[in-house]
């Protein structure tokens, strides 16, 4: 399993380039069908051309769960680190109903781009984000807080990249209002170099749901 790169802004853009080039979230079982891909009415608009939704930003606060209803997520969240050359730590493959946040980016909810990344398999099989290529746009994904509120983003965009042609700014470039990318593996998939891209979901927040007591 390879790293996922780190960063904010500038810098996550320019290590980006290491997530498209690894084959990352990846079994080596028998694999006996592919993850769906997403369809290309699902490509999403450049980010300044979505509308932007009436909704303020919330106050920074760790995601501790992720609910995506379209394709039956309900998984908690842990934080990702970056080890010794700089990379995001991916989520380990014991669990796979597990999905980790890059900690030291953005919280979901707040100004900028949160990074939430799953694995697509394990080597027991599908796991927490396998069906993100059926995401469309419109669709929601709920993100939980700890401080129990609710940051609900609306989709806008569903794409899959080669790792040899990785928008890093796309992706992962600085914005102004909250937004999400949820990533996994994707694209064509060969034992020998393993998936060959990753499929990418783009969101912005919609809605802050205030914490209940």
């Amino acid at each position: 399993m390879g790293p996922l790169p780190y960063g904010t802004g500038a810098g996550l853009a320019a290590a980006a380039a290491a997530l498209a080039a690894g084959s990352w979230m990846l079994y080596a079982g028998t694999r006996t069908e592919a993850p769906p891909q997403p369809a290309a009415a699902q490509a999403a608009a450049p980010s300044a051309q979505v509308p932007a939704p009436d909704v303020k930003p919330m106050t920074p606060s760790p995601p501790t769960s992720i609910r995506i209803a379209r394709i039956g997520v309900d998984a908690p969240l842990i934080g990702l680190g970056a080890d010794q050359a700089g990379h995001l730590q991916t989520p380990p493959t014991g669990d796979s109903n597990l999905a980790g946040w890059y900690e030291d980016g953005t919280p979901p909810g707040s100004t900028g781009n949160a990074v939430i990344a799953g694995h697509v398999d394990t080597p027991r099989g599908r796991a927490v984000f396998y069906a993100l290529g059926v995401l469309h746009k419109g669709d929601t994904i709920a993100v939980t807080r700890a401080d129990r509120s609710t940051a609900e983003f609306s989709v806008y965009g569903v794409e899959v990249y080669a790792k040899n042609d990785f928008p890093n700014e796309r992706v992962y470039g600085t914005t102004q209002q909250p937004e999400l990318r949820v990533i996994t593996c994707g694209g064509g998939y060969t034992k020998a170099t393993g998936y060959q891209g990753n499929v990418v979901v783009y969101a912005r927040l919609a809605k802050a749901v205030p914490a209940t007591r």
